[in-house]
């Protein structure tokens, strides 16, 4: 009976391995929202990292974090390193790219609870009296994210932090 039952957990635990090994590489996340303002006021919340307390669906989860801002004010180069509960873990931002205002592109570096590496860009484009703004992020998917993605996506992990926090900046920008 043992034998069994363990032959069936282990032929389990090998099909969700196969699940994993059969995801892609990489992944791509997008969420986009139309903001009453035009893209130079809602740029300037996005190439500052001092303006993402603002907006950022991350910065509320800890009040105890602890941010660390480096390099230029604002723009390329302009770093900002943060570390705090389990809810936000550690990690660094770097702005690569700022073609103002309609571009911004942000190398983001996760250390803790576990280490990847992705780039997150901010499309600014003009809608009228108003700014379209997408928000995606891109990286490569690590085995223990292909794992973790058999059980729920990365879309229904993370768009609900981008729809949050493209709300709030909505908010933020047409003040």
């Amino acid at each position: 009976m043992f034998k069994k039952f363990a032959l069936g957990v282990l032929a389990i635990l090998i099909v969700i391995l196969m699940m994993a090994a059969m995801k892609p590489n990489s992944f791509t996340i997008s969420r986009s929202v139309a903001i009453d303002a035009p893209p130079e006021k809602i740029a300037a919340l996005l190439t500052d990292f001092h303006q993402w307390q603002s907006w950022s669906p991350w910065e509320q989860l800890d009040p105890n974090m602890q941010r660390t801002f480096s390099g230029a004010a604002r723009g390329v180069g302009a770093a900002y390193a943060w570390q705090g509960n389990k809810d936000v873990g550690r990690g660094r931002m770097e702005i690569i790219e700022a073609a103002t205002p309609a571009r911004t592109v942000v190398k983001l570096d996760f250390i803790e609870p576990f280490a990847s590496n992705n780039v997150t860009t901010f499309t600014l484009v003009p809608a009228g009296r108003g700014t379209s703004v997408t928000w995606t992020m891109s990286g490569p998917m690590l085995f223990v994210s292909k794992l973790m993605t058999v059980f729920v996506s990365m879309d229904a992990l993370i768009g609900k932090d981008f729809d949050k926090g493209l709300a709030q900046l909505k908010a933020a920008a047409e003040k």
